[in-house]
């Protein structure tokens, strides 16, 4: 009996997210969706596991959230995997991190060749362990063709490093005289960063209760709209990233107008 009951809620949420789903594409969905992926350490802790289990748990949740947008039809999600300053974290902890983009691509990467998504990186390639850079590149190479999903992972990335380095190449071009200095307005900064190809995040999403930005997107956040959820990343779900799409589709964007 209590097997029936569960089977039937089950189905029953089943059911109302699918409605849910129908309903948000019914309107307009953002383009662009960023996330600051945050909570897995304290979600192992609070159930006494090593924080890298919150990691491994983490990884199944950006399949589920990969596959929503893409049938949601967002056309790029940008993942926050790992900062320029978690290298600060323990060796342990960072080692395993290092390790996680080739047992994830590993698996699902001939999944999202199937399901035409395109992988891309924003970061410093260079200073990753080669393992962790070939499976990236790898999964690149196999989807370049593909023009669904935009799965953009932001690894080894920080934005005040990406924006100094941006201002370092418009001088460069300035003094080789290939851009004139008072040619240079926000359009012209943005095709020197690392999201040169891609628009604006439209909504950011964080979870853990956390509200700040560390050091994420600061120039291509200007004008997106933020959703905060106290929900550990590894606890996040189908409904709650429903919820912030949902939310957003009820905000009316000014861009500083009135």
């Amino acid at each position: 009996m209590l097997n029936k009951m569960k089977l039937w809620r089950n189905q029953n949420s089943s059911n109302e997210l699918r409605e849910r789903i129908l309903r948000i594409q019914e309107l307009q969905v953002p383009s662009h969706v960023a996330i600051i992926m945050d909570g897995n350490g304290r979600w192992a802790k609070k159930r006494a596991l090593p924080r890298v289990a919150g990691h491994h748990e983490g990884m199944k949740v950006v399949r589920k959230i990969t596959r929503l947008a893409n049938e949601l039809g967002i056309k790029t999600l940008t993942l926050y995997a790992f900062s320029t300053e978690n290298w600060k974290r323990p060796k342990m902890e960072v080692d395993f991190l290092m390790k996680l983009p080739e047992e994830f691509l590993g698996s699902f990467l001939p999944e999202l060749v199937e399901e035409n998504v395109q992988v891309q990186m924003m970061g410093y390639k260079e200073m990753l362990p080669n393992h962790t850079r070939k499976a990236i590149e790898k999964a690149m190479e196999d989807t370049k063709g593909n023009t669904g999903l935009t799965l953009n992972f932001a690894l080894n990335y920080g934005s005040r490093a990406e924006i100094i380095e941006g201002i370092k190449l418009v001088l460069k071009d300035c003094n080789s005289g290939i851009i004139d200095e008072n040619d240079i307005n926000e359009e012209v900064f943005s095709k020197y960063l690392m999201t040169k190809d891609l628009t604006d995040p439209d909504l950011l999403i964080r979870t853990s209760g956390e509200i700040r930005l560390s050091n994420f997107m600061l120039w291509q956040l200007a004008y997106t709209e933020f959703w905060f959820t106290d929900v550990l990343w590894p606890d996040f779900s189908e409904e709650h990233f429903i919820e912030a799409i949902e939310v957003f589709q009820n905000r009316q964007r000014r861009f500083g107008g009135v």
